[in-house]
């Protein structure tokens, strides 16, 4: 224990800090998604990190590889009566915001347009854009039950990826797929564990343990060997009845005329079990085998599996550091944030004048950032020009005598310093602001 204390302390492996200035990415980004989400009506939801494992259990599915082996679940302390709650740190959002709207009825009087933000939990090995603590942005339509709000998630979507400037037709595509309803699946599900039984010998280990308890996961595999097995098994779509072939068709017809581009994947079927009808990911090729940066689908039966009453229910997530690899290697990127002004303070007898001036600055709305203790001139106009600011304020002895500020452009080469009224902050506030 003794040499413990002595080591240093680091962050869990797979979960990391996000510094300046890379955070202020994240904050831009979060930014471009609030934006667009808010134009269609969604609204912000935040649910606990941590929940009941058979929250997850009972919504993911229990033979998926987030339950059976990437799940954080522990035994909380016993209480006083020796009882121990099963918790899990969230793998996924879905089920917990189906948790909330259930547990507060929000869904009593109509339906709900829900967002979040928020870091998930799921044990695997850390690689390039994949944590055990990630990120993501999401979205729940619940209550809805048509194609037109299928299509109005993947509208969303496609909004989002082109005005963050990604859809360039090159190295990104929409693939989507129809999941059916419950006894469609279940007469597909017997054809395709016949056709697997049929190539039993050349299965791999994990596809094998899927045959009988998850087969749409067989044809979901990565392993290069199965993919001609998996090209010929039966298809899904195939066993569609009228009513999910007429909602799938209602949701293409939408994308159709709004000009969204598309092509239909009969092995998509997604990691949960949860997903009917409609599913559908954004796949691109700039991050090599981890192809999928949003993907989702409608889950009309998850609400009343987790004890609410029946309700209709679509969505999607999005990576947030997946989103960032992918803008840093098609080379969008945010200008990195800066101030507007740079306060520059030889002596320490003006500050009193000086951060009630700053103080009028920042309630007029100015980005101004007062350099720390006091150094010489030309230390601290170093600091301003790194800074970044367009404009030095120079509180020098003198001016503040004169109740006076001067401004010094930092940007523009040969521009004279002038002088401002301390006392008419208001007035040359948006001064600053538009330099």
């Amino acid at each position: 224990m003794s040499d413990l204390k002595k080591q240093p302390l680091q962050a869990v492996k797979g979960m990391n800090d996000i510094l300046p200035p890379e955070s202020a990415r994240w904050e831009w980004l979060e930014a471009k998604m609030r934006s667009v989400l808010q134009r269609y009506g969604y609204q912000n939801v935040r649910t606990p990190i941590v929940e009941p494992t058979a929250l997850f259990v009972r919504g993911i599915g229990e033979v998926t590889d987030i339950v059976e082996k990437e799940m954080y679940a522990f035994e909380d302390r016993a209480d006083k009566h020796g009882q121990a709650e099963h918790l899990a740190l969230r793998p996924e959002m879905t089920a917990g915001v189906v948790r909330a709207m259930t547990e507060h009825s929000f869904l009593r009087d109509s339906g709900r347009r829900l967002y979040y933000f928020g870091p998930m939990f799921r044990r695997e090995k850390p690689q390039k854009g994949r944590y055990r603590q990630f990120h993501q942005m999401g979205v729940e339509a619940l209550g809805f039950a048509g194609p037109d709000v299928d299509a109005e998630v993947i509208l969303m979507g496609s909004r989002l990826l082109r005005e963050l400037g990604l859809l360039d037709g090159e190295h990104f595509r929409l693939e989507l797929n129809c999941l059916g309803a419950p006894d469609e699946r279940r007469a597909h599900r017997e054809a395709l564990v016949a056709y697997l039984e049929q190539h039993k010998a050349m299965l791999d280990e994990d596809s094998q343990r899927r045959m009988y308890s998850n087969p749409l996961r067989v044809l979901d595999t990565k392993n290069p060997a199965l993919q001609d097995m998996a090209n010929g098994a039966p298809k899904l779509l195939d066993f569609l009845g009228e009513a999910s072939l007429a909602h799938f068709n209602g949701v293409r017809a939408i994308l159709d005329a709004a000009g969204v581009k598309y092509t239909i994947n009969p092995r998509l079927v997604r990691g949960l079990d949860y997903y009917n009808l409609t599913v559908f990911e954004w796949i691109t090729d700039k991050l090599g085998s981890q192809g999928t940066v949003c993907g989702g689908g409608r889950y009309d039966g998850l609400i009343e599996q987790l004890g609410g009453k029946p309700a209709p229910a679509v969505g999607f997530g999005m990576g947030i550091e997946r989103m960032l690899l992918l803008l840093e290697e098609v080379g969008v990127a945010p200008d990195a944030p800066v101030p507007d002004a740079y306060a520059i303070v030889p002596s320490a007898s003006g500050l009193p004048q000086v951060m009630v001036a700053l103080e009028g600055l920042r309630a007029e709305g100015v980005t101004v950032v007062m350099h720390p203790g006091q150094s010489s001139m030309k230390s601290q106009f170093k600091k301003a020009d790194a800074s970044g600011a367009r404009v030095a304020l120079i509180f020098g002895d003198d001016e503040l005598a004169r109740g006076e500020v001067g401004l010094k452009p930092l940007r523009n080469e040969g521009e004279a310093q002038s002088l401002r009224k301390l006392a008419e902050v208001a007035s040359w506030a948006h001064e600053l602001r538009n330099a």
